[in-house]
């Protein structure tokens, strides 16, 4: 007779600030789920995926959503596992055991540290719903496949989980980066005297730099979704005489035509549908206005970061960026990716 497996580690999160973010965390996989039948594996190093599949599925079944864990889930080998999946119910296995197994609806990564592994492992190219689990008290969906992005509202909940436990000490990490925000500012040509928005302005590491381009009878406005990130902004707002607003890049309070320049530091990547927020862009623009899409780091050395390597078809990418950037009403002009940043430059057509 085969002994019992041993428990699964108990859960990492000791905190009620820890135990509401993993609540959250499932809650946003749980909308992200296609409905009806679909099978799910989450993968990864360690025991992550075991721990997260295991607290997923008993989400999932409290929420009315059946979910089957095939023989030797999490335990053991797949082997006996059932091919058959009952209706209405959702198949949930974990581990690199099950990655060839079956072809899955939806593949779960999880970032965790490993020794010898890279950060992003070699699943995470292909994955569509990315997790960056490196503190296991503080899980944040890092990246959703444009498929399944326009399901829930995971988008609000997952960027604010991430950027707020970070503002405090954004500066203190990334504080070298003022000179190349104000090299790319200088080098956009934002006219004098005009509205600029700083779009996912962080910290006001830009406003400085946009307030000496508009000049002092420009308006300058710093728009967030964190609020932790715009309360850390205070100071530099106050200093350059910029406007604090917290709203969604998707749905600006903003007129049409209102603004003559936007500049976005590192936003598209984090926006769920980069093409929708692209037209949201230019719905404010007035024709002839300046996008100024920038990363103090080259998108090469930013992936490396994360221990990925660069894959085609990614929103930053020359020709994906070329395409959404027309079809959303912008003409791209710059296209500059090098090691040390990221700048492209696009007008908005009349």
């Amino acid at each position: 007779m085969t002994s019992p497996a041993p428990p699964l580690p108990a859960p990492p999160a000791t905190t009620s600030a820890s135990r509401q973010r993993w609540e959250e965390l499932l809650g946003s996989i749980s909308g992200l789920l296609p409905a009806g039948p679909a099978s799910v594996l989450i993968d990864g190093h360690g025991p992550h995926p075991a721990i997260l599949a295991g607290r997923l599925a008993a989400a999932l079944n409290a929420a009315g959503q059946p979910c089957w864990r095939p023989p030797g889930t999490g335990r053991g080998t797949a082997t006996g596992a059932s091919p058959c999946i009952p209706v209405a119910t959702i198949m949930l296995a974990d581990g690199a055991r099950w990655r060839h197994a079956r072809r899955w609806d939806v593949v779960i990564w999880l970032r965790t540290p490993a020794a010898g592994c890279p950060a992003g492992g070699d699943g995470e190219t292909g994955a569509d719903i990315v997790i960056d689990l490196h503190d296991p008290g503080w899980p944040v969906i890092r990246r959703v496949a444009a498929p399944l992005a326009g399901r829930g509202t995971w988008y609000i909940t997952e960027t604010r989980a991430f950027f707020a436990s970070r503002a405090a000490t954004w500066d203190t990490k990334f504080g070298d980066d003022l000179p190349a925000y104000a090299a790319a500012i200088a080098e956009a040509g934002i006219p004098a005297n005009s509205t600029v928005i700083d779009l996912g302005c962080g910290t006001g590491r830009a406003l400085a730099a946009l307030r000496q381009a508009a000049g002092p009878h420009g308006k300058v406005i710093a728009i967030d979704l964190t609020p932790e990130m715009l309360r850390q902004a205070r100071d530099r707002a106050q200093t350059a005489d910029a406007a604090l607003i917290l709203a969604d890049a998707r749905h600006l309070p903003l007129a049409s035509a209102s603004a003559d320049a936007i500049f976005a530091a590192g936003l598209i990547m984090h926006l769920p549908d980069p093409e929708a927020g692209l037209r949201q862009l230019a719905r404010i623009t007035r024709p002839g206005g300046l996008l100024i899409l920038f990363h103090p780091s080259g998108r090469a050395a930013l992936a490396a970061r994360h221990g990925r390597s660069l894959t085609p078809g990614e929103p930053l990418d020359h020709a994906p960026l070329h395409r959404s950037t027309r079809s959303a009403g912008w003409q791209l002009t710059t296209y500059d990716d090098a090691g040390h940043r990221f700048l492209a430059i696009a007008t908005r057509r009349p």
